[in-house]
């Protein structure tokens, strides 16, 4: 694939499975596909569920700053707050130069880089930690423990990832969503959902307490390998944040589309 491509492949599997989430967690969320920008806002306080994002292919520096105004005022008439996601190779080289000053200008303030990653991987090898027993979620207990633990590695309130997750039937269904234990608590998570032809690995996260011990490593693979023999896909997609983003190459997903997180100015 093209650098371009990839990119818009790795758009596409954002806009899709948010979809699922976002009405998932409210049925009368904002998901909607505008010129230029989906949307796919649940208006919940689980931050990640409240996602704009741009979906131009090779916009110059005017369009995107007309869409980055267009994305805030957005974003503005929300009760709660949420990210812009920005695809960098989706722009023409000039509106890629100047995005973070078109973002200030249209009153939004640049949070943290990440990285859309893909790769022909699976299936893998049933995954196995010495520390870990995998425990694939079920109940709301389950899903209680991963909000939990995803608040925690993203600095959340706890009731504001157990917002985005807590009595999801969706997520103890058709989501492969496990826990990596240890000594009966809870350590990492990770899941895998179908979607488009593609695997989607989504919020992994690890207790700060316990990371780097390849816990994340770990029960991504797990997620992964389950999600792989239930469906038999072959490729699998993610989006990746700076502090995740050593870990999957060594799984197989090759980095292939740089990114960039926007919140409204405070």
């Amino acid at each position: 694939m093209t650098e371009r491509a990839d990119s818009i492949e790795s758009m596409q599997q954002l806009a899709a499975v948010w979809r699922v989430m976002v009405l998932d967690r409210a049925p009368d969320a904002d998901v909607r596909d505008l010129p230029g920008i989906a949307v796919r806002w649940a208006d919940c306080r689980f931050a990640f569920w409240n996602c704009v994002t741009l979906t131009d292919t090779g916009a110059d520096a005017r369009v995107v700053g007309r869409r980055l105004r267009q994305a805030a005022d957005i974003m503005r008439a929300k009760t709660h707050p949420g990210f812009l996601w920005v695809f960098e190779d989706l722009l023409e080289d000039g509106a890629r130069a100047t995005l973070d000053s078109a973002a200030e200008e249209a009153g939004l303030a640049y949070v943290f880089p990440g990285t859309g990653m893909a790769g022909n991987l699976l299936p893998l090898p049933e995954p196995a930690h010495p520390d870990l027993t995998f425990v694939r979620v079920t109940t709301d207990e389950h899903l209680r423990a991963y909000a939990d633990i995803n608040a925690r590695a993203y600095g959340f309130p706890l009731e504001h990832g157990r917002d985005g997750l807590v009595g999801s039937a969706l997520w103890k269904d058709q989501v492969y969503a496990y826990l990596g234990v240890r000594d009966g608590t809870p350590v990492t998570c990770a899941a895998t959902v179908e979607t488009e032809g593609c695997l989607f690995v989504v919020l992994v996260a690890t207790d700060p307490a316990h990371e780097r011990r390849g816990y994340g490593e770990a029960v991504t693979r797990k997620a992964l390998y389950e999600g792989g023999r239930a469906t038999g896909l072959t490729r699998a997609a993610l989006h990746a944040t700076a502090a995740g983003a050593p870990v999957y190459p060594r799984i197989g997903f090759e980095p292939n589309s740089p990114m960039r997180f926007y919140s409204l100015k405070a």
